[in-house]
């Protein structure tokens, strides 16, 4: 991390690990058990939603009902839904693998399951590769590395080289899950590959990245406990055993882990960013009444732009739970039009979500004076006086409320957010490209030839 060979405690680390602390003490929170605890559909056992495998609309729902408001308490994303997407990806991908080719994945994989719900473990979900040359496929790149490969097939496993880009939490992860990325050919069947391996392993390096919030010395707020870490993570020459090993060149069904992944991790997504803009529109609310302008028009329509954009999101995602199936795994697939077009909705509109708690805030975010400042008696008086806005709320609480909206606004964990809001989980380009392949528009032709008048052949 920036030149330095740091370990997993250093500080900078701590508030990522702060994010997956909450996944553990919210079991023990009352108002969250039934959402934050299942059944594991293996040993009974009651276990973390975290690791477990969603069979049935009502587990989807619930997951999502979890991820939304965990989220509301770390003021951002809660980081452990990637690991819980993987397992459910390889849930019932690893079962059509073995049906296709007669393999053991999907037994390799319930053992490693049993294994990660008994020791409640965190997962980082290793799947955008570097990639190099975005025209050119895994094969043809330069460097055959850009992409992660087996290197070496062994009778006691295999050897991968390469890296996965921009991976949340997997400084602080238990383990690391290996998925490939896109659809491959059959000259790509080395890249085609998905296994899983402790995050501490000697080959696996960690070039790390954290945006934490400005450290308060003294207006301590839950906002600035909370940060991310996200890494390049290089296997570099590293052996995984066969029984960690769920996909080795069965290239044909990349695609579907690929896509299996993206449809679980999107499904989370319609959680995590209806609550990321519930945060939003509470501050935006807040300062718009701080400030005294809550009644004029231009605000309303913005409030209720804000509110349209998480309930229509969230909405998507309770969709493509009821309008979910289940696979013959027992996993139950979230369905895929309205996972992405829920998606896609939160990737369009996150900038704007910024441009309207912008307009409302004014410039002072950008300057707000530093925390000392409001501290040291010959500067106090002065703030206090002329950060007043409306009667009858406190100078303190709106020097609070702006604090908060500087961390939300100006902050480089901000501007990493704005970025996650875009391209975490897939691009919007990437949801119009599923959107584009699944949609049925010949349906909806022929609703249009019916009205018409126009005589099908």
């Amino acid at each position: 991390m920036n030149g330095r060979l740091v370990e997993r405690d250093s500080p900078e680390l701590l508030p990522s690990v702060k994010v997956l602390q909450k996944t553990f003490d919210l079991v023990e929170n009352p108002g969250f058990k039934d959402l934050i605890t299942a059944t594991s559909h293996l040993t009974g056992d009651v276990i973390n939603r975290f690791t477990h495998i969603n069979r049935s609309s009502d587990d989807l729902l619930k997951k999502q009902r979890m991820i939304r408001r965990a989220c509301h308490l770390t003021g951002g994303c809660i980081q452990r839904c990637m690991g819980c997407d993987a397992i459910n990806a390889l849930s019932f991908v690893t079962y059509e693998v073995d049906r296709a080719y007669g393999t053991d994945y999907h037994k390799r994989f319930l053992k490693y399951l049993e294994y990660f719900q008994k020791n409640d473990l965190t997962a980082a979900a290793a799947q955008t590769d570097a990639k190099g040359n975005r025209s050119l496929r895994p094969h043809e790149q330069k460097d055959p590395d850009l992409y992660v490969h087996v290197v070496e097939k062994r009778k006691d496993g295999i050897v991968v080289k390469g890296a996965k880009s921009s991976i949340t939490m997997a400084a602080v992860a238990d383990e690391i899950v290996c998925l490939p990325t896109r659809a491959m050919m059959e000259e790509d069947a080395d890249y085609a590959v998905a296994f899983a391996v402790p995050a501490d392993s000697e080959k696996v390096k960690l070039i790390t990245h954290v945006a934490n919030p400005r450290p308060r010395k003294v207006f301590k707020a839950p906002i600035a406990d909370f940060g991310f870490a996200d890494s390049f993570v290089i296997f570099d020459n590293l052996f995984v055993p066969w029984e960690r090993v769920f996909m080795f060149a069965e290239w044909p069904l990349a695609a579907l882990l690929a896509h299996g992944f993206a449809l679980y991790h999107r499904h989370s997504y319609t959680g995590c960013k209806p609550a990321i803009t519930d945060i939003v529109t509470g501050a935006s609310a807040l300062v718009a009444e701080y400030q005294g302008i809550t009644e004029k028009s231009h605000v309303r329509s913005k409030l209720a732009h804000l509110a349209s954009v998480a309930e229509l999101v969230y909405s998507a995602g309770i969709a493509s739970a009821v309008e979910g199936q289940q696979h013959d795994s027992g996993s139950f697939i979230p369905n895929t039009v309205y996972v992405n077009v829920g998606r896609r909705h939160a990737g369009l509109n996150i900038y704007h979500e910024i441009e309207i708690l912008t307009d409302l805030a004014g410039g002072l975010p950008a300057t707000l004076p530093f925390e000392g400042d409001f501290v040291n008696p010959e500067t106090k008086r002065y703030l206090e006086k002329y950060i007043m806005r409306k009667e009858g709320v406190s100078s303190e609480d709106v020097h609070l409320c702006f604090r908060l909206l500087s961390d939300m606004l100006c902050s480089s964990l901000s501007g990493v957010s704005a970025v996650a809001g875009v391209h975490g989980g897939g691009s919007p380009i990437m949801e119009e490209i599923i959107i584009a392949a699944t949609y049925d528009y010949d349906k909806k032709k022929k609703i249009a030839k019916y009205l018409a008048g126009i005589k099908e052949n």
